[in-house]
């Protein structure tokens, strides 16, 4: 059974998470270790290290991932905005090899117009950096997007692309968002079409190479590359989409957390969790 949990807040510390996915009854967890919407955020505490370590192991070793900050756009062409993304990540990397996190999410990033081989060929270079500066052995996750704009891996062509051509291809893996990949064109919603859109990703990727997920409905259409999130079920994949994946045997062992829109009472977390394990429950 797939490890199902949800992004929770580190307010108040970080620690402080795992009292939150204890609340809502999850089996997976994804953080941000600082604002994401900081550059230059204060280095972690030895207490907050240890702290962190601790509320983990007595959540008998959770699967955690870190998601990087948004702020990071390695695929971009402004020098100081790259190397800006670079140290960034550096910093993210060497958080999550203090507190032991073995995976960290990151989107490729935008090319802002100069075209779709320069910003991948961007982003390759700055992985490579930053992988090459950090003694962190967490694995980086490029996670699938939903194409609006001038952003990077709305295609796993573009996902695979990067991987192929790193020179780190082993700590590079995938995190798929369900919501980016409808808005970017691939159906999950029929049996056929999930089938259809897995065996491509297969073939293009590799599904050996999918260690996490998000689990988000989408507000918006299928092809729509427009990223809006949605409860699960209450969007336009619906549950059938949910069905398919998470009694899919290939990822029954993998963390997939929540993305959806909550508030600060975590009720919709809990809500979300239970109709996910409620498709489960159907099938078995």
């Amino acid at each position: 059974m797939p490890y199902l949990g949800a992004h929770e807040s580190v307010g108040k510390g970080l620690h402080f998470a795992f009292d939150r996915i204890a609340r809502v009854g999850g089996e997976s967890l994804q953080i941000f270790t600082r604002n994401q919407r900081q550059w230059n955020p204060k280095p972690l505490s030895r207490t907050e290290i240890d702290t962190f370590r601790l509320a983990r192991q007595q959540q008998g070793e959770m699967i955690v991932a870190s998601h990087a900050s948004y702020l990071i756009n390695l695929a971009s062409g402004k020098q100081e905005l790259r190397q800006k993304s670079i140290d960034s990540f550096v910093g993210e990397l060497q958080r999550c090899h203090d507190l032991g996190i073995p995976y960290i999410v990151i989107h490729p990033g935008t090319h802002g117009g100069d075209g779709l081989k320069t910003g991948l060929a961007r982003v390759v270079e700055a992985l490579d950096q930053a992988l090459e500066r950090s003694e962190s052995q967490s694995m980086v996750l490029l996670e699938t997007t939903a194409g609006q704009g001038t952003s990077l891996g709305s295609r796993f062509e573009e996902l695979a692309w990067i991987r192929e051509r790193s020179r780190f291809a082993e700590k590079l893996g995938f995190c798929l968002d369900t919501c980016h990949i409808f808005a970017a064109g691939y159906d999950i919603r029929s049996e056929k079409a999930y089938n259809r859109t897995f065996d491509e990703f297969d073939r293009l990727i590799g599904v050996q190479h999918l260690h996490f997920f998000h689990l988000n409905d989408s507000k918006k259409e299928l092809g729509s590359r427009v990223d809006r999130h949605e409860h699960i079920g209450q969007g336009c994949i619906g549950l059938q989409g949910f069905s398919n994946l998470l009694n899919d045997e290939r990822f029954a062992s993998h963390p997939m957390t929540l993305e959806t829109p909550k508030g600060d009472d975590l009720s919709e977390d809990i809500e979300n969790l239970a109709t996910l394990r409620g498709l489960l429950e159907k099938t078995q």
